[in-house]
């Protein structure tokens, strides 16, 4: 193993840890109830483990499926194909995730420029397709003939016309650089020890994320793994406290961890049994603190602002 620089906060798996976290493992033999699952890291396939969840229990259901590249996650392998063949393969898996769905629930569905179409002519047949969130991806590498791709979408979906959306919960402070006033007093923003703040609406334009690094705690080698600011955008706006958060795609876990964090149930179903337990590792150290990066004082801070 390549050793990691002193200043590398990476969570990794020792052979102890591994040990310990697969304990902590469920894998669904026949139909579970809530309670059981609620909570819970669930070693399985995706449609295997749906079809035994009861049904209606999540309110919120967050999907990051294998976007249409060709990619290796842990003892998977994903392969790309044509756009018709990945609408075709979400087919034979999202209509299982629809039965556990609350009338009121909503539904996020990540993916990039490749399977973004895809996505869009599924979850518009199945749900109500409300917009399509884009968000930067500042990490990645430049191309030669062609423009580099920085950024990826996010399609937020609901089961009905009745749904949870808070949008006090997901306002953003940004930087004030032109401060108007009226009559010598800040307008619509304030002064503070830190600098000029606006309070604003939140968009469907995302440029405040930091996709996870070495040097973050939150951290893993997951190849496509999201950052928890994204995750807590989603659950904050459309969840609310005790809500119960699912997520079949899991990875290493970025979903429940904030979910726990802001205090509302989960169910995390992952695949592979070293993210599985990646994830069982961060919602250990949940438990000991809940910050999450560029969340503070209830509202979401603009990158690089503090």
């Amino acid at each position: 193993m390549t050793a990691r620089a002193p200043r590398n906060r990476t969570i990794t798996l020792g052979r102890a840890d591994r040990l310990r976290y697969r304990r902590r493992l469920l894998t669904l033999t026949g139909p579970a109830a809530l309670r059981r699952v609620v909570g819970r890291t669930i070693l399985q396939d995706a449609a295997e483990a749906a079809a035994l969840l009861p049904a209606r229990c999540a309110d919120l259901l967050i999907l990051d499926p294998p976007y249409n590249l060709t990619k290796e996650f842990g003892s998977s392998r994903f392969t790309a194909r044509s756009s018709a063949a990945y609408e075709e393969w979400m087919e034979t898996w999202f209509p299982a995730m629809l039965r556990l769905l609350k009338p009121t629930a909503s539904v996020y569905i990540c993916g990039d420029w490749r399977s973004s179409a895809a996505v869009e002519r599924v979850a518009g047949r199945h749900l109500i397709v409300r917009n399509r969130i884009t968000w930067e991806r500042e990490k990645g590498r430049g191309a030669a003939a062609n423009w580099k791709n920085a950024s990826e979408d996010i399609w937020f979906c609901t089961v009905s016309g009745r749904y949870t959306f808070d949008v006090e919960a997901v306002k953003m402070k940004r930087r004030v650089l032109a401060p108007y006033t009226a009559h010598g007093a800040p307008k619509d923003w304030k002064r503070t020890d830190d600098g000029d703040f606006r309070l604003t609406h939140p968009s469907n334009l995302w440029t405040d994320l930091t996709v996870p690094f070495w040097s973050m705690p939150e951290n893993t080698d997951h190849p496509t793994q999201k950052p928890e600011k994204l995750a807590a955008k989603l659950i904050l706006a459309s969840s609310r406290p005790g809500d119960v958060v699912l997520d079949p795609f899991l990875g290493s876990g970025t979903t429940s961890v904030a979910a726990k964090k802001l205090g509302r149930r989960f169910i995390g179903i992952e695949r592979d049994e070293t993210y599985a337990c990646l994830a069982e590792k961060r919602l250990a150290a949940a438990e000991r603190g809940d910050e999450i990066q560029g969340f503070r004082d209830g509202v979401f801070w603009e990158r690089n602002s503090r």
